[in-house]
């Protein structure tokens, strides 16, 4: 049960009697009713006010049923009560006690900047606080003041007692007016705060939520004596700041549990990537001769002639227990850029010593030399997954297509927008790329799926975007001096199912 629950159900059982004890020697509603009723007949016959036309008495008769008098009309209307009150309490219509003032029509010309008064609306009422005004003298029931007791019969609708200076009330607002000796007014406000959720099936309007005075009138209300009134008051009034601290824990206990999975899944990442979710076998084959292999196979595509012969070869090392990279054959220490620890079997690399990386062709709308083919962008490319519904198409030429050609197996990287975002393509039909996506293909053969992983976890905590080891933005200098840690590749291949093991357990 949520803290809105919770405090429907206390006003529920304070509309009913449940919320605190019946006190005997409390004066019972229906003996202040009559009474007020005989006040009403003096004054009547003395000319004071006038008579109601058909006014409504509800009371229990003999049978012990609650029975409407309207004129000379009397009926049973036990079907029509929704539930028991105490024996003290009486049923009233909202009419009967009750007097609703509406506000006034405003055209939106006579709404000025500034004024004299402020014009309550609706949006007011409730959250907005820009403010209209009025210079326009009304009579003394079209303002409202501190203490008044207001309802917004349309849109956001619902009760406020009004704790701002005067102020002008829209017509789309209602002052509630009562016998201060039969209701007490924070009794009143409970009532109808609990009543505004029964309303709602009363409402009329197809866009604006309304409920007219028709709807209102007829509807009942209790009446229980004046002093338990007050006693009900001060018991929700002692619960509510209770109710309070429950919906913030609730709604922190509600973000945790909504957060949580996608905290754990960060954590069983980075323990993937940092060598701990998977133990390590002495038997696999070390990093470091994956990667002798990732460059033996590179340099066989530099010599015949596939690719160009990289001018800044990176090599990482260990020395003195530093890391060290030699680059254009100078030597530096890059302890400051190892974000962490790693295996003795894995070793620090840059993703352009284990990735051919390239991007896609950028579109020219006035280079129509090739053939006409369908291509995909970023807004094609999300996490782990493509929307291939809709593609796009322009003009390659064979050596475009060589390029931007993606095939089973390549792992695609945005470049701009949420860079770093990921999927493989496990098509078996190949598709092109455009110039915002990068290509990745191993010179060697890897588990792709751990570097899905990784880029997945480098994004999520920020190595790559602006701090840590990454680049803000993703380049393609960017991307080629990233560093990662290469585990084994039998490794590799336990890492990415232990974590696909756990997050199909997240997920149920």
């Amino acid at each position: 049960m949520n803290a809105q629950q919770l405090k429907n159900s206390i006003l529920q059982m304070a509309v009913q009697g449940k919320l605190v004890p019946q006190d005997p020697t409390d004066e019972p509603a229906s003996v202040l009713l009559e009474r007020i009723r005989e006040e009403k007949e003096k004054l009547i016959k003395a000319g004071k006010i006038k008579r109601e036309k058909n006014p409504s008495v509800i009371f229990r008769a003999s049978d012990n049923l609650p029975y409407e008098k309207i004129g000379k009309e009397t009926r049973c209307i036990a079907d029509e009560i929704p539930f028991e009150i105490p024996d003290s309490w009486e049923w009233s219509r909202i009419g009967s006690c009750i007097e609703l003032v509406n506000g006034r029509a405003y055209k939106q010309s006579e709404l000025l900047d500034q004024g004299k008064y402020r014009v309550l609306r609706v949006g007011n009422f409730f959250t907005n606080s820009s403010w209209y005004y009025s210079n326009l003298e009304l009579p003394p029931e079209k303002y409202c003041h501190k203490g008044d007791l207001l309802y917004a019969w349309s849109a956001s609708f619902g009760p406020r007692i009004w704790d701002q200076e005067k102020a002008i009330f829209h017509y789309h607002i209602w002052n509630v007016k009562f016998d201060e000796r039969i209701f007490l007014k924070d009794f009143l406000f409970y009532f109808l705060l609990w009543d505004k959720e029964r309303l709602k099936e009363a409402t009329t309007g197809s866009t604006m939520i309304h409920i007219s005075m028709e709807h209102m009138y007829p509807r009942f209300i209790m009446i229980p004596p004046l002093a338990e009134q007050k006693r009900i008051v001060a018991k929700i009034e002692e619960l509510l700041p209770h109710l309070e601290d429950y919906d913030r824990a609730e709604k922190r206990v509600t973000q945790l549990n909504a957060e949580f999975p996608e905290q754990l899944k960060k954590s069983i990442l980075q323990w993937a990537i940092q060598g701990k979710l998977v133990p390590q076998d002495p038997a696999d084959e070390p990093a470091s001769v994956l990667l002798e292999r990732i460059r033996a196979e590179k340099a066989k595509l530099v010599k015949a002639g596939k690719i160009k012969k990289d001018k800044n070869e990176s090599v990482i090392f260990r020395r003195d227990n530093s890391h060290y990279e030699k680059l254009n054959g100078v030597e530096r220490c890059i302890d400051d850029e190892i974000p962490f620890e790693i295996p003795d079997s894995w070793a620090w690399v840059r993703c352009g010593e284990v990735f051919q990386h390239n991007t896609g062709k950028a579109l020219n709308a006035s280079n129509r030399s090739g053939q006409l083919l369908k291509y995909i962008t970023t807004s094609n490319l999300y996490w782990d997954r493509f929307e291939l519904e809709k593609l796009k198409e322009m003009f390659f030429t064979d050596t475009e297509i060589d390029k931007c050609t993606v095939r089973n197996g390549d792992l695609l990287v945005c470049e701009g927008g949420d860079f770093g975002r990921a999927a493989i393509w496990n098509f078996d039909s190949s598709i092109l790329i455009q110039n915002h996506i990068h290509r990745l293909r191993s010179y060697a053969k890897i588990c792709t799926r751990f570097f899905y992983y990784l880029f997945f976890f480098y994004k999520s905590t920020g190595l790559i975007g602006g701090k840590g080891i990454g680049i803000q933005g993703l380049s393609s200098n960017a991307l080629h001096a990233l560093l990662f840690p290469l585990p084994p590749l039998a490794e590799q291949k336990r890492i990415v199912d232990a974590i696909e093991h756990l997050f199909r357990k997240l997920t149920g």
